[in-house]
């Protein structure tokens, strides 16, 4: 139970509750709900289940884990690693933007003008054309996000069973009574049908544009948290006894049935909103990321009765959103260090804590803060993570041929066998998916750049982050390891069928198995 909390709070994060509505409006409405519930299908239950294998089987952080499949792969582990550090220094921004929202709520300190006071009064925020790197700190952003990092910091320094596991068991049942809540307040607002219409009700021809199919595979990995190492991490703690496959549906469908519930909340909100403007849910704007969480939102709760409780209700769901997905994002930087330098759960805590919150407040409570955090979230998501997912499943099924070793190990640690479905959308169908994602967004930001920002801009946070995160995975991979990661004994050793894939499996190994 304590795994599945920890999966389910990794997976329920910002993403379902802000990103899922706004990409669901943009792209089709209720249309956009069936290539989603496919991507679900073919890429989000095949590639967690893909993770958990990698993580049961081989025991480790994700660096330990494919150095143990191959000892050239392990850049590939640090990639992955280096994608969650990256994420978590601007993921925390997000969260100290809600607590602090949550204040601004019982006072509606936004006023008659939610946009200006977020880009303005409370961001200082520079125009995207006009980006630049300056060392302005605003204060109001600064000091909640060093309360964040303290609190998340020490959870870390509590580890596995005592933090992590115990903040899932409190945090994500009340996320779900405060949202679940925020929801039935809105669905009681005048003009909540017309949203639930708009959600629900499927634009047909969206179904034939690309565009919106490579989106809802963007948002399922984006919001299940696979193929860059947390699932990999969480799954290496499991007891060699795990039931796999049940627990993948689990938390799959625990993560899309909240983010439908979060569809229904937001497209309600946006139902009463349009009412009071009176015009149709189709016309409103700014129903994207930060925008609908931190100006939208405000907009609505000014305009209804009860607005500075329904304000504390979604402020509160989106900071508790927040803190357990961060908390799972830091568990892999923090498990590859460990291994890595042989450090202990509060020295590592510690280290990653400070770094992260050095770079963090340095670069996202700034002016500038917002224009790094959309450029660097832009190329880490459309890009790395799905840049990782295509070299891991490559390597694993072509190069190495480990893809029939890890439907095995599923089906030896499942109540029922997995059938071969799971092995020719993991290897093959999927992954061209992948591909054509990956290309078509490469194209675009080769031949458009990125938004209005100095093309300087995008270059040096944009690309230069990925360059930096290659390079460091390369520099990592050649130091040397504290703890003994080249030999181990895999789950279930002796549940191994004889097959050409064999070989990999040392003498001494199963020596010490049988011993």
């Amino acid at each position: 139970m304590g795994f599945i909390l920890a999966a389910v709070g990794s997976a329920i994060g910002l993403g379902n509750i802000w990103r899922f509505p706004g990409v669901a409006y943009t792209n089709g409405g209720g249309a956009f709900l069936i290539p989603y519930l496919v991507a679900l299908l073919t890429a989000g239950v095949v590639y967690l289940l893909f993770d958990w294998a990698l993580g049961h089987r081989y025991r480790g952080s994700a660096p330990a884990i494919f150095r143990r499949i191959h000892p050239k792969f392990e850049p590939l582990g640090w990639f992955q690693v280096g994608l969650c550090f990256l994420i978590i220094t601007y993921y925390a921004v997000i969260v100290a933007w809600s607590v602090r929202y949550m204040g601004y709520s019982l006072n509606r300190a936004w006023g008659d003008d939610p946009a200006g006071f977020f880009t303005k009064d409370f961001l200082h925020l520079l125009p995207s054309t006009q980006a630049h790197v300056t060392g302005d700190v605003v204060p109001g952003v600064m000091w909640p996000l060093v309360l964040v990092w303290l609190f998340v910091t020490l959870i870390m320094a509590m580890g596995v069973s005592g933090g992590l596991e115990r903040l899932n068991k409190i945090f994500l049942p009340l996320l779900v009574v405060m949202f679940v809540g925020m929801v039935v307040r809105a669905v009681t607002l005048p003009g909540a049908v017309d949203g639930l219409n708009s959600f629900f009700t499927p634009d047909w021809e969206a179904l034939a544009d690309p565009h919106v199919w490579i989106q809802a595979y963007a948002q399922i990995f984006f919001s299940l948290s696979v193929m860059f190492g947390i699932m990999i991490t969480y799954a290496s703690y499991l007891p060699r006894r795990a039931n796999l496959a049940p627990t993948s549906f689990v938390v799959a469908f625990s993560n899309s049935s909240f983010e439908i519930l979060a569809g229904i909340g937001v497209f309600s909100t946006l139902g009463y909103m349009a009412s009071k403007q009176g015009i149709a849910v189709s016309e409103l704007e700014g129903i994207t990321g930060p925008i609908l969480s931190f100006v939208t939102f405000p907009q609505v709760i000014s305009m209804m009765p009860g607005g500075h409780f329904f304000g504390m209700l979604f402020f509160g769901s989106l900071s508790l959103a927040g803190i357990t997905s961060l908390v799972s994002l830091i568990q892999v930087v923090t498990a590859a260090v460990q291994e890595k330098f042989g450090m202990g759960v509060r020295a590592s805590s510690v280290v990653v804590g400070l770094v992260s919150a050095a770079l963090s407040i340095g670069l996202y409570s700034t002016s500038n803060g917002l224009n790094m955090l959309d450029v660097v979230d832009n190329f880490v998501n459309n890009i790395g993570i799905v840049s990782s997912a295509i070299l891991t499943v490559f390597l694993l099924t072509f190069v190495v041929r480990r893809l029939p070793e890890l439907h095995h190990h599923l089906s030896e640690h499942s109540a029922k066998p997995l059938r071969g479905w799971w092995r020719l959308f993991a290897g093959y169908i999927t992954p061209i998916m992948l591909t054509v994602m990956l290309v078509f967004a490469l194209v675009d930001l080769v031949q458009h750049g990125y938004g209005d920002y100095p093309s300087w801009f995008v270059l040096a946070f944009g690309w230069g982050a990925l360059a930096l995160l290659v390079i460091g995975s390369v520099l990592l991979s050649l130091l040397p390891w504290r703890t003994r990661v080249d030999h181990f004994v895999p789950a279930r050793l002796e549940g191994v069928e004889p097959r050409p894939y064999h070989h990999h499996i040392d003498p001494r190994e199963v020596q010490e198995a049988s011993r």
